[in-house]
């Protein structure tokens, strides 16, 4: 028995919940995962892991066997780095993650300048609106937009960024515009599925945060499409302000109901939680870091 790897197999398992999907992040087939678990369940004669069809738990034995084996990877994995020089210099490769707008306008920019001023970093960048699992995925850094939960992640705060309501001029010209949210009821609103629902918005009202119904006269899956429609002068539409920034700034859209904006939302760099952080991570962090802040004020 190979116990290194037989570790391996058990921390993945119960890092991702069940043999499959360990078998999946270790790129091993799944009959030789539950062969690892079990020699290592045999060679110590305890049970580690109940298995029923849906999940597999921990017993008593198995959590403080888990915990120290997890210990022992980890203190494996950074030997390694640092025999490899990792820690002593800013070099390998560096996989990033974030959402598919955001990153695309603002972190895909930053990272040529980072590139030449870093030769030795090779970087991953996967631009997606699914929330990445920084641990199973294999991911060093990921760009996350809202509050983040509790967890074993390190955060660096890069800016916030605001829900904001959008018409073209003609539109406004047509219709008139809205001083309050509840004037919206008599107005065309063009909606973007991925952002709420399709008939309602959220709003700052009396210092609370309501949702109010809008008609949605089109309704889009994607940022881009919504932006167009508004400009197309189709109707009013609401987004991150990020998304419709270049056509506000240049004047084929104009904010209203800025007053009734709903509380901005935090953006955060996020990492593993390690004792010691790669050279190439902390080199990100201090170059994209102050970058990202001048490029998400959004003062229009």
């Amino acid at each position: 028995m190979d116990r290194f790897e037989s570790m391996t197999a058990f921390v993945a398992v119960v890092e991702t919940g069940g043999f499959s999907a360990a078998a999946r992040r270790l790129r091993m087939p799944l009959t030789s995962v539950s062969r690892k678990v079990a020699e290592i369940e045999a060679q110590l004669q305890v049970r580690l892991l109940t298995r029923t069809t849906r999940k597999v738990t921990l017993t008593e034995t198995g959590q403080s066997y888990f915990e120290m084996c997890r210990r022992v990877l980890t203190d494996i994995n950074d030997a390694e780095r640092l025999a490899s020089g990792e820690y002593q210099a800013p070099k390998g490769g560096l996989v990033a993650s974030a959402p598919l707008a955001l990153g695309r306008l603002h972190l895909s920019p930053i990272l040529g300048d980072f590139l030449f001023a870093y030769p030795d970093i090779d970087v991953e960048l996967r631009l997606g609106d699914r929330v990445a699992n920084v641990v199973e995925e294999g991911v060093d850094v990921a760009l996350r937009v809202g509050a983040l939960p509790d967890s074993s992640l390190k955060a660096v705060n890069v800016g916030r960024i605001r829900h904001v309501v959008a018409a073209s001029p003609a539109y406004l010209a047509r219709r008139g515009e809205p001083s309050r949210p509840r004037d919206l009821e008599s107005h065309h609103c063009v909606t973007f599925t991925g952002l709420e629902g399709l008939k309602e918005w959220t709003f700052r009202l009396n210092g609370r945060t309501e949702r109010l119904t809008v008609r949605s006269r089109i309704a889009v899956n994607t940022a881009e499409a919504a932006a167009d429609a508004a400009i197309a002068g189709v109707g009013i539409t609401r987004q991150l302000c990020y998304q419709v920034s270049s056509a506000v700034l240049d004047g084929r859209l104009n904010l209203v109901l800025r007053g009734h904006e709903p509380a901005p939302l935090p953006v955060s760099l996020v990492y593993p939680d390690a004792p010691l952080v790669p050279r190439k991570l902390r080199a990100f962090l201090d170059f994209v870091t102050p970058r990202l802040k001048t490029r998400l004020i959004f003062n229009p």
